[in-house]
């Protein structure tokens, strides 16, 4: 009897030790400082999972990852990504994180007035896309704005993603236009948009730039814009590297502005919301003419003659800050 007593003592002895070792091994917080970027690769295994762990040192030995997974039931639930560990995380909470899904998520901005061929460029630039691009996509077509990614997210998903937020936008800005507007459906709402974003980088002016064209069109007049004819000798694929010439503006081109009445064919770059809701909502402006003033903005006209009296103003500024 004494016998079996000291055996079930010892053995109450080892469990108990077990359990504080489980315990231990599981709830404590580990030894690391710094915080770890740690990557499960698409299609890992539990074994694959057990190995990284005892590699970044954060267990004593992959068995034991192993044997921790299987008792929670983290070895079926593990999702492919990459984690940010924090110092001093238990290994339970590590596993936790690695089954969350909560991955960590890079950032591609792409910029307004870009081309789409410029688009594409940073798309298929980045680090942490995956894939080739084989989505087609118009000029236009993309939505300037910042898109959250985890790596190894396709390039063609970001194109998809892009495309149909500009989608979003053109369609709930086209319901809230002005009235009697001389364009006949959003897609030369954004056309417009595209000639506004390349024309001014100035907030507080894009709806009276966008004034200028409207009037303009109401008035069946050429609109008369460079951006017009650089697109039209580049189609969007290069910059055109020089300034534009007297006779860049004879370029026979449907996108050529100076010879051809109306909006060009198709947008000449991708441009932002606010572009797109300036060239919706305009001022109801005299305005015909526009030209720069040297301070980064424009100096509008209602008369030719008002207009050259602004160039010889512009011109005059170029003289004084070359």
């Amino acid at each position: 009897m004494k016998k079996l007593l000291l055996l079930f003592f010892v053995c109450l002895v080892l469990v108990l030790g077990m359990v504080k070792y489980a315990h231990f091994l599981v709830l404590e917080p580990l030894s690391f400082q710094a915080p770890i970027i740690f990557e499960l690769e698409k299609g890992a295994s539990a074994q694959n999972a057990a190995q990284k762990l005892y590699e970044k040192k954060l267990v004593a030995h992959p068995i034991i990852a192993r044997l921790v997974m299987r008792f929670f039931g983290y070895d079926k639930a593990l999702r492919a990504g990459e984690y940010f560990l924090e110092p001093k995380m238990s290994l339970k909470e590590i596993l936790q994180k690695l089954t969350s899904g909560k991955v960590i998520l890079h950032k591609l901005t792409l910029p307004e007035g870009l081309t789409t061929a410029q688009m594409l460029e940073l798309i298929e630039k980045n680090e942490f896309l995956s894939g080739q691009i084989s989505e087609s996509v118009n000029e236009g077509e993309m939505l300037p704005e910042t898109y959250s990614f985890a790596k190894g997210e396709t390039k063609n998903a970001i194109i998809r993603q892009a495309k149909k937020a500009m989608e979003k936008v053109l369609e709930q800005v086209w319901q809230t236009r002005a009235d009697d507007l001389p364009l006949k459906n959003a897609y030369e709402l954004l056309i417009l948009a595209s000639i506004i974003e390349k024309e001014t980088g100035v907030n507080a002016e894009r709806t009276k730039v966008a004034s200028v064209f409207i009037n303009r069109l109401n008035k069946t007049m050429l609109l008369q814009t460079d951006p017009t004819v650089i697109y039209a000798l580049t189609l969007g694929k290069s910059e055109l590297g020089r300034t534009l010439k007297h006779k860049d503006l004879e370029f026979d081109s449907p996108y050529n502005t100076y010879l051809y009445q109306g909006l060009p064919p198709t947008p000449i770059c991708s441009p932002g919301i606010l572009a797109i809701k300036a060239a919706a909502n305009p001022e109801n402006t005299p305005y015909f003419y526009f030209v720069a003033d040297g301070k980064g903005g424009h100096r509008f006209a209602k008369s030719l003659r008002e207009h050259n009296q602004n160039i010889r103003l512009w011109l005059k500024e170029k003289q004084t800050n070359p």
